[in-house]
């Protein structure tokens, strides 16, 4: 019931981006290879989400606190997986959730595995929201941050998403698109100074197993 121009227009459309290859003889439409590379991507999410999971589960052990997995997803984070911590008191979120790119150490991260236009690209379109008093509203000051995310190979989140909140990131070496990253959360009174120095080592342990495993996978 859709219109012969209509009709056209999606077809050319598709084909365009190779969803949908037409044989130059009958005339005749088949699946592209577009749609096995969205596939191959597809895939790859859920491939990182079981070989992170094993080393997310011990490095809740070792620190006690809420471990997560993502990737960047268009404009935001998405969580892929969640290791939460046996504490009464802890920071929790199911796969699924959608969090801001531009907050605390996960948007750190992330720009900091963006070409840095294309980071700052997207810091001017979105612009910088203060979700607490902490939160960095000056863009110069966020990308010396991102600049150090890049050098240390972590980030770190003082409050500045979320009051009374700590978080430290890490990023996720894979073999292809989109980047992915671990963070631990916990409040500020369990992640003291101490425990801060101890959590940024094992994360970054655990950060670097894991993008081994999937370079060795993909090897």
């Amino acid at each position: 019931k859709i219109g012969k121009s209509t009709v056209h227009g999606i077809t050319s459309a598709l084909e365009e981006i190779g969803v949908l290859v037409r044989d130059p003889i009958h005339k005749k439409f088949s699946i592209g290879y577009t749609l096995l590379e969205l596939r191959r991507k597809a895939y790859a999410k859920v491939e990182l989400r079981d070989v992170a999971r094993i080393p997310m589960e011990k490095l809740m052990e070792k620190i006690g606190e809420t471990v997560f997995l993502g990737i960047l997803n268009g404009d935001h984070v998405t969580i892929l997986d969640m290791v939460e911590s046996h504490n009464e008191m802890k920071i929790t979120s199911p796969p699924g959730t959608r969090l801001p790119l531009i907050a605390g150490a996960t948007g750190k991260v992330f720009l900091a595995q963006l070409e840095e236009k294309k980071a700052k690209e997207i810091v001017h379109k979105m612009g910088l929201v203060r979700y607490t008093s902490k939160s960095i509203a000056d863009p110069k000051k966020l990308f010396k941050e991102v600049d150090e995310a890049k050098n240390k190979g972590y980030a770190i989140d003082d409050e500045e998403y979320m009051i009374g909140v700590k978080a430290i990131a890490a990023p996720i070496q894979t073999s292809s698109s989109p980047p992915a990253a671990i963070w631990v959360v916990g409040f500020t009174s369990s992640l003291n100074n101490h425990k801060m120095e101890r959590v940024i080592s094992e994360i970054q342990k655990t950060a670097k197993e894991i993008s081994h495993s999937m370079m060795d996978h993909v090897r």
